[in-house]
């Protein structure tokens, strides 16, 4: 096989794997003449030299599985909760064949990535209990969440949290601009 041909495979195999995985959590299918964009899938990938265990922190601690994976590659999918299409998260690392532009390894300034869980306070002992770094203590804020955050070894700042009732009068000091 050419380098080239094995570049290509290499990079169309884990769209072809992804996009059947997407394909097979029951996506509806794109009619053919519709000239409106549908997005089938929608996640941040990060580039990280600590792909294994960002990947091992997200299965071991939200519950993620792996759909596809690569020595270079992890393209994992969380739990669905009542009715919903469970999240997409990718991580990649700095040395990945494709090159697509802005390769730098993710250095954790920038991003938060936030996690609606059905209940806060017990993912929050969860994580305390198996060692995971809390950065923000479990919090009621007054807009309507109980949250924490902790962080992922890609750097990733997670902000967990859970909708609550917010503090009477609270949104309405900060009401929407007229459109």
């Amino acid at each position: 096989m050419s380098i080239a041909r094995a570049a290509l495979r290499s990079l169309l195999v884990p769209c072809l794997l992804i996009s059947a995985a997407t394909q097979a959590r029951d996506v509806p299918a794109t009619p053919a003449a519709s000239s409106e964009v549908r997005v089938r899938d929608l996640y941040p990938l990060i580039t990280t030299p600590e792909m294994a265990a960002a990947r091992d922190f997200h299965v071991r601690h939200f519950g993620f599985e792996v759909l596809f994976e690569a020595s270079w590659f992890v393209y994992l999918s969380g739990p669905a909760d009542d009715g919903s299409r469970g999240a997409t998260l990718a991580f990649m690392t700095p040395d990945h064949p494709s090159r697509p532009p802005g390769p730098e390894a993710f250095d954790g300034d920038g991003m938060i990535l936030t996690v609606e869980v059905a209940d806060a306070a017990a993912l929050h002992e969860k994580l305390r209990g198996e060692g995971a770094p809390i950065l923000h203590p479990l919090t009621d804020e007054p807009w309507g969440q109980r949250r924490f955050m902790t962080r992922d070894p890609a750097g990733v700042r997670v902000d967990v949290v859970q909708q609550i009732a917010p503090e009477a009068g609270y949104w309405e000091r900060f009401a929407a601009p007229p459109r």
